[in-house]
This record gives structure tokens, C-alpha cells and sequence, in this order.
């Protein structure tokens, strides 16, 4: 079997999601080539040493240029702040290194416009993180639609909604901050039922939308005194109209108290419906409008069977997976991308459709009322 050496850029949360994909992938999954982790990069090189002995990486670099550098690496994953992926993913690419970038893709759309350039010209295989999309039970939904058996789709409804900044001492974190961040909820975390919707049900047409900060001030430091100004948003809601005809609310905020990470969506089609939680990740809701009326109503599906995407691969029907499954799904996918040539969706294109429809939210709650993605970029 072949193996790909991976270079990890960054180690913190995702990071140690990443390490853990690599690690699961080849002792589940039939893969060629293997992930072979070479070394993960931090400029703390505490931190980033630490992260090498605990998450089983062979060696750490504390500069990305040297880790892209490395004849033993092959792919470069970049998990960094949003404000680094294009310099980091535009140097891999000019190496001819295959690449894998957290999501959304750049702070910017014409940031995004350079890096999808770039990934066409380096001729090397690209995909980015939208790691839902990989859930079985959301593959199931996609198959659903695909085999038109929810009819002709009408609705789309989801929300992302988390807690988690709702103390107004919470820090300000690098997420708080544009110039790092690119936007608050909308693209941290609105930018996932974004990529759902694009995946499930097509490109979106126009939107129209608002965006608010309800904490405008946070402490630079856990406890500390001085504060300084959160520059993105909290919250964000949109309505859309999909380039099928169908229509879409959207919601993204971290401020719904109890709500730790309720990543949902619902679809309404002619003959049917369905409805996914991330927090009930296995299960997805069904409704059928021909069953007989005597028994007609949502059935909630496990989708846990080695009939379902990727689910056979881990345990017995109704032995639930997790979180984690997803990014293994993901790097599944990847490899099977660097073994054909052929970049695995979501690519930096996808990604840009994704980036773009950020954009035109953030031009709408600008005050530019209905407003239209610029796809044409690319």
C-alpha cells in the first residue's frame, strides 16, 4: 500500500480533529494512499511539541514554509485562523503540494477568487472541510433528494446555533475579530448549513439578511480589565431563493442559550420531508406524504446500517458514531481524490460558491436589500 506524508498547519481544535482522522482512516477504511502523519507546525514550540507527542505525529516544524518545504510531505492540511489559509494554501500549492483547507476557505471573496485560480493551475488535488456533509445520515438525505423521492423540493429551513460567547466577560478571542476571523457567526459556523444547502439542494439565486453584535466590547484577557472592540458579528439570518425555485430561511448565532452546537436543517418536497440534528447526528427524520393516512407521520430512520454511507465500516447497526467520524469520512474521501487525480467535493470551487454567498449576506445587512452572489469569479 502507498502512503502520503501529511503536514498538519496548526493544533489546536481542529487540529487535534485532523490528527485524529489520520490516525482512525487506515485502521477502518480500505485507503490508498495512507495518511502517514510526518509532522504538524505551530510557532509555539512548546505547544506545538506537545502536540506532536500526544496526537502521534512523527516530528513538528514551527514555520509553515519549512513544513511545505519537506520532500516527505505531500499534503498540507490547514487548520489555522482564516486570515492565514490563503498565504499558507498558496505557498502548497506553488510546491505542488496536494491541499485540504478548514472551512470557509479565505476571509474574502477575492481572497477565495486567488486561491481557486491558484488549485487550477498547481494541476494537484484539492478539497475543503465541510465536514458535515460526511454525517451518514446527511448522505442519506442527499440521496433521498438526488432520487427524487421528496418530489419537488419547496423548502429549505436550518439553523447553527451554539451558546458559547454568551458571558459578556467571555475573552476576545481571535474569533471575535474581523481582521482574523472574517466574520463572526455568519462564517464560523453559518457558513456550514451554507455548504449543506449547496450540496443538498443546488446553488442559492439571492438572499437577503441581517447581521448583529450584542456584546460590542469583551475583555482582551480572561479576567482582565482592559476591553477591546468585537468587530464581527454575533448572530446573522437570511432568506434565500435557490436557483431550483425552492426558498430558504437561514440562522446562525452563538447566543441561543442551552443550544451547545444544534446544527439543523429541514427539506419540504411534493411527496415528502426530511429533518437532521447534528446533536442526533444517526438519526434522520422521514415523512413519506403516500404512506396510508392510518399511520402517516415523520419515522426517525438510524442510520447506522452497512446499507448507509461510510456506516458500515464502523460497527453494528444501531452501535452510533460520533463527531470525530466525520473528518474520517472526509479523509477517506480525499485519498481516494489523490489516488484518481480528481479533487473531492467540496473543492476550492464549492468553496468559493460558499464564500459567495457570505459575501452577498454581508452586502444585504449592509443595506443593499436582495442582493446576489457573485459566482461569475470563477
Amino acid at each position: 500500500m502507498a502512503e502520503i506524508g501529511v503536514g498538519l498547519v496548526g493544533y489546536k481544535f481542529m487540529g487535534r480533529a485532523h490528527s485524529n482522522a489520520y490516525r482512525q482512516l487506515p485502521r477502518f477504511f480500505d485507503v490508498d494512499p495512507a495518511p502517514r502523519m510526518a509532522a504538524i507546525c505551530g510557532r509555539d514550540e512548546a505547544g506545538v511539541r506537545e502536540a506532536a507527542d500526544t496526537l502521534g505525529w512523527e516530528s513538528y516544524e514551527t514555520d509553515y514554509r519549512e513544513l511545505i518545504a519537506r520532500d516527505d510531505v505531500g499534503l498540507v492540511d490547514v487548520v489555522t485562523p482564516g486570515n492565514t489559509h490563503r498565504e499558507i494554501v498558496l505557498a502548497a500549492l506553488e510546491a505542488g503540494k496536494h491541499v485540504i483547507c478548514e472551512k470557509p476557505l479565505a476571509n474574502t471573496l477575492a481572497e477565495a477568487k486567488e486561491m481557486v485560480t491558484a488549485a487550477r493551475e498547481s494541476g494537484t488535488v484539492n478539497t475543503v472541510c465541510f465536514n458535515y456533509r460526511r454525517a451518514p445520515a446527511v448522505q442519506l438525505a442527499k440521496k433521498l433528494v438526488d432520487e427524487g423521492r421528496l418530489g419537488t423540493i419547496r423548502h429549505w429551513r436550518a439553523t447553527y446555533l451554539q451558546d458559547f460567547i454568551m458571558d459578556s466577560q467571555f475573552p476576545l478571542i481571535w474569533r471575535l475579530k474581523k481582521e482574523l476571523a472574517g466574520s463572526g457567526a455568519l462564517g464560523d459556523i453559518g457558513a456550514h448549513i451554507i455548504d449543506l444547502s449547496q450540496f443538498l439542494l443546488g446553488g442559492i439565486s439571492e438572499v437577503v439578511g441581517m447581521m448583529e453584535t450584542f456584546v460590542k466590547e469583551r475583555p482582551l484577557e480572561e479576567g482582565g480589565a482592559e476591553t477591546g472592540e468585537v468587530t464581527v458579528d454575533d448572530a446573522a439570518a437570511f432568506l434565500a431563493r435557490f436557483e431550483s425555485g425552492a426558498v430558504g430561511t437561514f440562522e446562525a448565532t452563538r447566543f441561543a442559550a442551552g443550544r451547545r452546537n444544534k446544527n439543523a436543517f429541514e427539506i419540504n418536497g411534493s411527496k415528502g420531508s426530511v429533518a437532521f440534528d447534528l446533536e442526533r447526528m444517526n438519526e434522520l427524520e422521514v415523512f413519506f406524504v403516500d404512506d396510508a393516512a392510518d399511520v402517516q407521520g415523520f419515522r426517525t430512520v438510524n442510520v447506522t446500517g452497512p446499507e448507509h454511507p461510510y456506516a458500515g465500516a464502523w460497527w453494528p447497526p444501531g452501535h452510533i458514531i460520533g463527531y470525530e467520524h466525520t473528518f474520517v469520512h472526509t479523509m477517506k474521501d480525499l485519498m481516494y481524490g489523490i489516488k484518481t487525480g480528481r479533487s473531492p467535493a467540496p473543492d476550492f470551487e464549492d468553496a468559493y460558491r460558499c464564500q459567495a454567498v457570505l459575501d452577498a449576506v454581508e452586502r444585504s445587512a449592509g443595506g443593499g436589500g436582495w442582493t446576489r452572489p457573485e459566482y461569475g469569479g470563477i
